[in-house]
């Protein structure tokens, strides 16, 4: 479709998406189709999974819907196997999935739950999506991974210090991976966006609030999920193919590295 900017070699390619039932892996996941990539659709959501799966049908690809929750090391190798008998070897693999119960609060205010919620949310998740998708692709010695990171890894914030020292292990895991697997011509790269305004962001902040925010962004605006789903694809198409082990920050500026 003409709006989405088109790389010809991921055509006819299969993806694996978590956390892409809303927000940044929903709008990957159009653009990914949209690009004539066949997609399976993961997340912990059935209904939102449907709308996905739903609204991904006027790219005429195809495309599957498998719930998983990304914390259970069973429930991701049922995935894999469900999209692979379905489409065949993925060849692109997006670790998007996160989030927890974490609460902000000062390290010795922070609780146990907290704490091993937002670890394993976001960095065992992580951890163990790439652990199910690895071998294949070390098999075949080829593949496109990209993970998610945030500004609250890269940068001291008021974030839960559980959820941003797991970002910032993310960071970390992309980093060795690459090192280990570079020379099996996998590629493996990070994205670290800033205030991206998604469906659940819009609806909990505040107009105030959101000017508030992206006046601490030099281009002044919040992100937007298409402007991380942008550099999704660059990353795991042919034109970056010279880059890897990186952590690309989506950010308007906030953080200059």
């Amino acid at each position: 479709m003409s709006e989405y900017p088109v790389y010809p070699d991921l055509s006819g390619k299969t993806a694996f998406v978590t956390g892409g039932s809303g927000g940044i892996g929903a709008e990957t996941c159009r653009w990914l189709a949209a690009n004539g990539v066949r997609v399976a659709v993961s997340g912990r959501n059935l209904e939102t999974l449907g709308r996905v799966l739903e609204d991904l049908k006027r790219f005429d690809v195809k495309t599957i819907s498998i719930a998983a929750d990304c914390t259970d090391s069973d429930a991701i190798e049922r995935a894999r196997l469900a999209t692979e008998e379905k489409f065949g070897p993925v060849d692109i693999l997006l670790a998007f999935a996160g989030g927890g119960n974490a609460m902000p609060a000062p390290v010795d205010q922070t609780t146990e739950d907290d704490w091993r919620s937002g670890i394993d949310h976001n960095l065992t998740a992580t951890f163990l999506t790439l652990k199910a998708f690895l071998p294949g692709m070390k098999e075949r010695r080829a593949g496109a991974i990209v993970t998610m990171a945030s500004t609250a890894g890269r940068s001291a914030s008021p974030a839960s210090p559980a959820y941003a020292a797991a970002k910032a292990g993310v960071i970390m895991l992309t980093r060795h991976l690459a090192q280990d697997v570079g020379r099996m011509n996998i590629r493996v790269n990070c994205l670290s966006p800033s205030a991206i305004l998604t469906e659940r962001t819009a609806h909990h902040m505040p107009e105030t609030k959101r000017a508030e925010i992206a006046a601490l962004h030099p281009l002044n605006r919040l992100g937007t999920p298409a402007d991380v789903a942008a550099a999704a694809l660059f990353l795991v198409s042919d034109s970056a193919s010279w880059i890897t082990g990186a952590t690309l920050d989506i950010a308007g500026g906030r953080l200059m590295h």
